[in-house]
C-alpha cells in the first residue's frame, strides 16, 4: 500500500509538472534542457516534466513605463528638466527573453538619450510649442532600436517641461507684457472704431439732410410750376369766356362797361400819390378817353 501511495504521489507530481495553464494576454517561454523550445499560448499546455521549464513569463498588454526626470540642454543653452511616460508592448516573447538582458532598462536609457538629443536641436520656446514633434521623434528612434528586443514602443508623452526659476520669471514677464500690449491695441482699435462710427453717422446724417433739402426744393419747384400752370389755365379760361361773351347779344356792351370801370379804377390808383390827389387839367378828357377805349373794344369785337 505504501508503494502504491508513493507511486500515486509521483504521478500527481508528474502531471502537475507537465500541465501549464497560461493566462490570457500572457506568453511563457519554455526551455528544454537549457535551450529555447517553444512559446506557450494562453490556455492549457502540456510540457515534459523535469525536462521543460518555464524560463520567462511576459505580459502582452500595453505597459506604461515612467521615464525618470532628467536635465536637457536646449539649442540656446538653457537647462530644461523633462520627464515623461512611455507606453510599450511585447510583440515577440522570444526576442524579449534573449534579445536583451533587461529590455525595460534598455528602453528607459534609450528614451532619455533620444530625448536629450531631440531637445538639444530646439530652442526653449519651441520645446513648449512642439511637444508632439518631440514625442514623435522619441518613438521613432525607440522603435528602430527595439525591434531586436521583441517590443514595440506605442507612444511617448512628455509630462513636464520645467525651466529654471529665472527663465520662468522672465517668461511670466514676457507674457504679462504681451497681454498689456494686446489690451492697448484692443483699446486703440476700439477708439478708432468709435471715431469711424461717429464720422460715418455724421456723413449719413449730412447725406440725408441734403437729400431732404433736395427733395424739398424739388417739391417747391413742382408746386410753383403747378401754380403757374393753374394761373395760366385760369387766365386762358377767362379770356375764352370773355371772347364767348362778346358773341352773345348785349355782350359787347357789358364788356365796354367793364373796360370803362377798369379804366376809371386804374386812373384813380395812378392819380393817388401819398396824400395828394392828381386830376387831369381838363375833366372832359376822361370821357374822351373812355369813348376811345369803347371804340377800340367795339372794333375788336367786329373784327372777331
Amino acid at each position: 500500500m505504501e508503494i502504491a501511495f508513493a507511486l500515486f504521489i509521483v504521478v500527481l507530481i508528474v502531471i502537475a509538472k507537465g500541465v501549464r495553464v497560461v493566462p490570457q494576454q500572457h506568453a511563457w517561454v519554455i526551455e528544454r534542457l537549457g535551450r529555447f523550445h517553444a512559446t506557450l499560448a494562453p490556455g492549457l499546455n502540456l510540457v515534459i516534466p523535469f525536462i521543460d521549464r518555464v524560463a520567462y513569463k511576459h505580459i502582452l498588454k500595453e505597459i506604461p513605463l515612467d521615464v525618470p526626470s532628467q536635465v536637457c540642454i536646449t539649442k540656446d543653452n538653457t537647462q530644461l528638466a523633462v520627464d515623461g511616460v512611455l507606453y510599450f508592448q511585447v510583440t515577440d516573447p522570444r526576442l524579449a527573453s534573449y534579445g536583451s538582458s533587461d529590455y525595460i532598462a534598455a528602453i528607459t536609457q534609450l528614451a532619455q538619450t533620444t530625448l536629450r538629443s531631440v531637445i538639444g536641436r530646439m530652442e526653449l520656446d519651441k520645446t513648449f510649442e512642439e511637444r508632439e514633434h518631440i514625442n514623435h521623434g522619441v518613438v521613432q528612434v525607440l522603435n528602430e532600436a527595439s525591434t531586436n528586443w521583441g517590443v514595440k514602443v506605442l507612444r511617448y508623452e512628455i509630462k513636464d517641461l520645467t525651466p529654471p526659476k529665472e527663465i520662468l520669471h522672465s517668461m511670466q514677464a514676457q507674457i504679462t507684457a504681451e497681454r498689456e500690449k494686446r489690451a492697448l491695441i484692443a483699446s486703440s482699435e476700439g477708439r478708432m472704431q468709435e471715431q469711424i462710427n461717429i464720422a460715418t453717422g455724421e456723413r449719413e446724417a449730412a447725406v440725408r439732410e441734403s437729400e431732404g433739402e433736395k427733395q424739398a426744393a424739388i417739391n417747391r419747384a413742382q408746386g410753383e410750376a403747378e401754380a403757374v400752370k393753374l394761373v395760366a389755365e385760369a387766365t386762358a379760361k377767362a379770356l375764352y369766356m370773355v371772347a364767348q361773351a362778346t358773341q352773345i347779344p348785349g355782350g359787347m356792351q357789358a364788356v365796354n362797361l367793364k373796360v370803362a370801370e377798369k379804366y376809371v379804377d386804374a386812373f384813380g390808383n395812378i392819380a393817388k400819390t401819398g396824400n395828394t390827389l392828381i386830376v387831369p387839367s381838363n375833366l372832359a378828357d376822361i370821357s374822351s378817353l373812355i369813348a376811345s377805349a369803347m371804340t377800340v373794344m367795339k372794333t375788336q369785337g367786329e373784327a372777331k
